[in-house]
C-alpha cells in the first residue's frame, strides 16, 4: 500500500482514495460503481465500501484508512505507545474518554488544542461535541475500535477513581476567589473560574452522566448549607454526587457560558440553549437560570431529539385508543385538547399527531412556548413575551397564513381560547393543551375561562387526558403477590383479583430503581350530540364522566389497571399518577 500524505486524499471520492493508496485499480473502481448502480436499480442499496470488501479487494482496516483520509484524518495502526501528561488527565476524565470512545494524544495549552484518536471513522462525528464539552479545539485521527478501547482501559482503567471529580481536586486561584455568594465577585475572575479545567471537567461529567442515565432534567440548587445536584429520571428526582458550595458560582457560570448567557447578570432570570451531539445523536439542553437568596438555581432540560416518539403507534395508545385518536384528528375542523400536568407527555402526543398529519397537501402552523423540537414540514413559531408576542397575537397572524391545522402550545386565557374557537369555526383543525386533572374537567376549565357554552359545543371535538407511569425494568422483573393494603389503594379487594398476576422490578445495574422508561395512560373523551347537550345544560364533571364512560371512555385509573395486569407497571405508580374513579 502506498504511503502518501493524508492531504492528498482529503475531499476525494472513496474509489479515488483507494486508488491513490494503491489498493484498487481504476478499472476495479469503475466495476464496483457499476455493480452499485445495478443493485440500486433492483431495489437493493449497498455502500461502495461494502462492495469492495465483499469482492476481497480491500480489508475493513484498509477501507477505514481510506475513508479517514477523505475526511482529512490520519489512521493510527497502534496506540500502545500513548502516554498521558498530568495536564491531559486534568482536562479529560475517564468517563469522557469512555463515553466518546476517544484517546487523548497531545495537549497544547497555549493554543488550547487537544489531539485525539477516535474509534473508527464514525467517531469523527463527535469532534464538535468533544470540543464543546472540553472548551478547546480538537484535531482527530482514527484508529480501530480495539486499539481505542484497549488504550482507554490501559490509560484510565486503573486510575479512573483518581480522575473522578472530588473535593480533593486542585482548583485555580480564580475558582477559589469566585466562591463567594455576594454580587461583588469580579467579572474577569468569574470568567476565568468558569474556564478552569477542573470546573469544565466537573460540569462535563454532570452532563454526560445525566445523558447516559436518560435524565430529562438536571437541577443545580444553591442552599444556605450546600449546593445540591439532582437529575430527574423517568419523572422522579434523584440526588447526584454533591458539589462543594465554594464551586457553585463557577459551575453556574460555566453552564451560562455554554448556553451563551450573560454571566454578569445575576439578579434576573435568564433562558438559553445548549446544543450537543452525544453518541452521534443530537441533544439539545434548554437552560433556565433563576436568582435565589443563596445564589442562582439552574435547571437544564435535556431534549434528546433522537428519542422523541413522532409516531402515534409508538406513544402508548392501545389499538382501540389509536383508532379513536386517528378518527378524531382526521376531522377537517374542530378543537382537540390534550390535558394533563406538566411533564405528562402532552407535547409528545401533539407532535405525534402532527407528524401523522404532516404531508405535502397540508399546511401546519404551531405557536409554542418554547419550541422544544424542530420538526421538518411544520412552520413553528415561538411565543416571546418580552416583545409582547403572545399566543393570541400569533394566532391572529396564523389565520392570514392559509393554514389547515394549527397547534397552540397552551390555552391560558380567554383571548387565546376565543381565537382558537374562531379558527375552528372558520374551517381549521386546532390542537392545544390545558392543565386539568382529567378529560371531563377540561369542559369546566374552559367555561371558567369565560368561553360560551354554545361555542364550546359547536367546536370541541375531543379531550385527551394523559399521565406517564414508569415501566417495570424488563431485566429484573419478577412476579409477586400484593398485600391487602396495596390492593386497597386501588379501591379493590384481594378477592376481586383472583387469578391476576402482578409484577415489580427488584433493581439491577441497568435501572437501580426497578423501573426503566415510561409509558402513557390515556383517557379519551370524544364529544357527541348527547354530551354536547349536557355541556349546554352546564352538567357537572361527574355527570360528564359517567356519560362518557357509558360511551366507551376508559378512565386514567382503568387504563392504569390494564397496564398493571399486563405487567407493564406497578400498583404504586398507578396510584401515584391517577385519581380513583367515582
Amino acid at each position: 500500500m502506498n504511503q502518501i500524505d493524508v492531504s492528498q486524499l482529503k475531499g476525494r471520492r472513496l474509489g479515488r482514495a483507494l486508488n491513490k493508496l494503491g489498493l484498487v485499480s481504476k478499472a476495479q473502481v469503475e466495476e464496483a460503481v457499476l455493480r452499485q448502480l445495478e443493485l440500486a436499480k433492483s431495489g437493493s442499496k449497498k455502500r461502495l465500501g461494502d462492495i469492495f470488501i465483499e469482492s476481497g479487494l480491500v480489508s475493513e482496516t484498509q477501507l477505514e484508512r481510506a475513508i479517514a483520509g477523505t475526511k482529512g484524518a490520519d489512521y493510527l495502526d497502534s496506540l500502545e505507545e500513548v502516554k498521558l501528561t498530568d495536564e491531559i488527565y486534568q482536562l479529560v476524565t475517564a468517563q469522557t474518554a469512555r463515553s466518546f470512545r476517544m484517546v487523548p494524544l497531545t495537549w497544547d495549552p497555549s493554543a488550547r488544542v487537544l489531539a485525539i484518536a477516535v474509534a473508527g471513522v464514525k467517531g469523527l462525528g463527535e469532534i464538535n461535541s468533544i470540543g464543546q464539552m472540553l472548551s478547546c479545539r480538537i484535531t482527530a485521527s482514527v484508529s480501530s475500535d480495539a486499539q481505542v478501547d484497549g488504550a482507554v482501559k490501559r490509560l484510565f482503567g486503573a486510575t479512573s477513581s483518581g480522575q473522578a471529580i472530588n473535593a480533593e481536586m486542585t482548583y485555580s486561584d480564580a475558582v477559589t476567589a469566585s466562591s463567594g455568594r455576594g454580587e461583588s465577585i469580579d467579572l474577569d475572575t468569574l470568567a476565568r473560574a468558569a474556564s478552569d479545567n477542573s470546573i469544565v471537567q466537573l460540569v462535563n461529567m454532570m452532563v454526560l452522566t445525566a445523558i447516559q442515565e436518560r435524565a430529562s432534567d438536571i437541577h443545580l440548587e444553591p442552599f444556605e448549607d450546600g449546593f445540591r445536584v439532582r437529575q430527574r429520571i423517568d419523572g422522579v428526582l434523584y440526588e447526584m454526587k454533591g458539589i462543594d458550595t465554594s464551586l457553585a458560582s463557577a459551575c453556574v457560570s460555566r453552564v451560562k457560558i455554554m448556553a451563551k448567557l450573560n454571566i454578569a447578570e445575576r439578579r434576573l432570570p435568564q433562558d438559553g440553549r445548549i446544543e450537543l451531539t452525544f453518541a452521534q445523536k443530537p441533544v439539545d439542553m434548554r437552560v433556565s437560570v433563576l436568582p435565589t437568596i443563596y445564589g442562582e438555581s439552574v435547571v437544564m432540560r435535556v431534549l434528546d431529539r433522537s428519542n422523541v416518539q413522532l409516531d402515534l403507534a409508538n406513544i402508548g395508545l392501545r389499538d382501540d385508543e389509536l383508532a379513536r385518536v386517528q378518527r378524531i384528528i382526521s376531522k377537517p375542523n374542530g378543537v382537540v385538547i390534550v390535558t394533563g400536568p406538566t411533564g405528562s407527555g402532552k407535547t409528545t402526543t401533539l407532535y405525534a399527531a402532527l407528524s401523522s398529519l404532516n404531508d405535502i397537501e397540508t399546511k401546519l402552523l404551531t405557536a409554542e412556548d418554547p419550541v422544544e423540537y424542530d420538526i421538518a414540514g411544520l412552520i413553528q413559531c415561538q411565543v416571546n413575551l418580552d416583545q409582547e408576542l403572545t399566543f393570541a397575537k400569533l394566532l391572529r397572524s396564523f389565520l392570514r397564513q392559509d393554514p389547515d391545522i394549527v397547534l397552540i402550545g397552551e390555552i391560558r386565557d380567554l383571548e387565546t381560547a376565543q381565537i382558537a374557537i374562531q379558527a375552528s369555526l372558520t374551517g381549521h383543525l386546532v390542537l392545544s393543551t390545558l392543565h386539568t386533572n382529567d378529560a371531563p374537567s377540561s369542559i369546566l376549565r374552559l367555561l371558567d375561562l369565560g368561553v360560551e357554552s354554545f361555542l364550546l359545543t359547536a367546536t370541541l371535538e375531543a379531550v385527551i387526558a394523559q399521565r406517564l407511569v414508569r415501566r417495570i425494568c424488563p431485566h429484573c422483573k419478577i412476579e409477586f403477590e400484593p398485600s391487602e393494603a396495596e390492593v386497597m389503594e386501588l379501591g379493590l379487594r384481594l378477592s376481586d383479583l383472583a387469578g391476576r398476576k402482578f409484577a415489580k422490578g427488584r433493581g439491577c445495574d441497568r435501572c437501580s430503581s426497578g423501573y426503566r422508561g415510561r409509558r402513557a395512560l390515556f383517557e379519551i373523551m370524544a364529544m357527541d350530540d348527547e354530551l354536547r347537550e349536557l355541556v349546554m345544560q352546564q352538567a357537572s364533571t361527574s355527570v360528564l364522566r359517567h356519560e362518557s364512560r357509558k360511551r366507551g371512555m376508559r378512565t386514567l385509573r382503568e387504563s392504569g389497571m390494564l397496564s398493571i395486569y399486563e405487567g407493564q407497571t406497578t400498583i404504586d405508580e398507578v396510584v401515584r399518577e391517577t385519581l380513583e374513579d367515582d
